[in-house]
């Protein structure tokens, strides 16, 4: 600091050594400075991002709208896609394998298509979580917005996907019997609570995959064995009526297995509250807000260090 005294001369209001044996964080706090990009608080995080709403809304819109812009059916692929998915596991495990035991064709064929439905939407969220930050890093080292703005754009984006699926799904459950009903009602609770825990899931992964790009590779293996797990193709109690109890409760109460017994169980008709196990609407809820929450902290917790390195 200086100021110019009456003849001109400069004199020093503070003298050079003043910040002599500060450190420098102690600097920093003297002189107003803070860290660029450093991380803020988890509430402050939370205003960011929204005021940052219609971005994840704009950028989900626009990479639903780019992700089949290169195919001649375009948007159709969406659901497609599944379709042909639950037509494939239709001729080789209801046909050649004969996993609808315990139902009848009428229920076995929304069962099935549910399932890859359902079940399509956690794995989609998942493997587009694992690159929303590495696959993004031209966009995170550009512009400063809240990073988990990414995960849950792309976790709106699926959401947005299986919504235009469920018109194909409501189709085939009429076709085989399951006519509109107030339990279809049911499906937005449970849908909601599968996009908090898909995006809470998503969250986890796009901080691993930031740092360990190789893990995009990986998890299609892990995606199919929770697939097989999770009783997509068949009945979980009933194929494992011969097994230890304790077998079937853990596939049972895996969030994805609870979120298709859900959506089954208020879609179909012929798929009743004994095929639930006990207090799926609250294991539904515990699920979604456990992982929901500790997704959101645990990405928060390594804001500032995304894209760096």
């Amino acid at each position: 600091m200086s100021d110019t005294t009456h003849d001109g001369a400069v004199a020093l209001s503070t003298p050079p050594y003043a910040d002599d044996g500060l450190s420098s964080a102690e600097l920093a706090a003297k002189h107003g400075l803070t860290v660029s990009g450093a991380r803020p608080g988890l509430f402050e995080y939370i205003r960011q991002l929204w005021g940052r709403r219609h971005f994840i809304m704009a950028f989900s819109r626009a990479k639903l709208t780019a992700q089949y812009s290169q195919a001649k059916l375009g948007q159709l692929w969406q659901v497609a896609t599944p379709l042909l998915n639950a037509l494939v596991y239709y001729l080789i495990f209801g046909l050649i394998l004969g996993t609808r035991k315990g139902m009848t064709q009428e229920v076995f064929i929304p069962f099935l298509v549910t399932g890859v439905f359902v079940f399509t939407f956690t794995q989609s969220s998942v493997m587009a979580g694992v690159r929303a930050i590495s696959g993004n890093l031209g966009l995170v080292r550009a512009l400063h917005f809240p990073r988990a703005s990414l995960p849950i754009s792309f976790s709106l984006q699926q959401l947005q996907q299986l919504l235009f699926s469920l018109i194909v799904l409501a189709a085939v459950a009429v076709a085989f019997g399951s006519y509109p009903s107030l339990s279809w009602l049911l499906i937005i609770p449970a849908l909601v609570m599968q996009f908090v825990f898909n995006t809470g899931l998503a969250l986890i992964m796009a901080r691993l995959g930031s740092k360990t790009p190789d893990l995009a590779q990986l998890m299609p293996f892990v995606m199919r064995t929770w697939m097989y797990a999770s009783g997509v193709m068949f009945s979980i109690p009933v194929m494992l009526k011969d097994k230890p109890d304790w077998i079937a409760n853990v596939l049972q109460y895996n969030p994805a297995a609870i979120y298709m017994d859900l959506v089954r169980f208020a879609l179909i008709d012929g798929y009743g509250a004994g095929n639930l196990p006990a207090h799926v609407w609250i294991v539904a809820l515990a699920w979604a807000v456990l992982i929901g929450l500790v997704g959101f902290v645990y990405f928060w917790k390594a804001e500032e260090r995304y894209g760096r390195g």
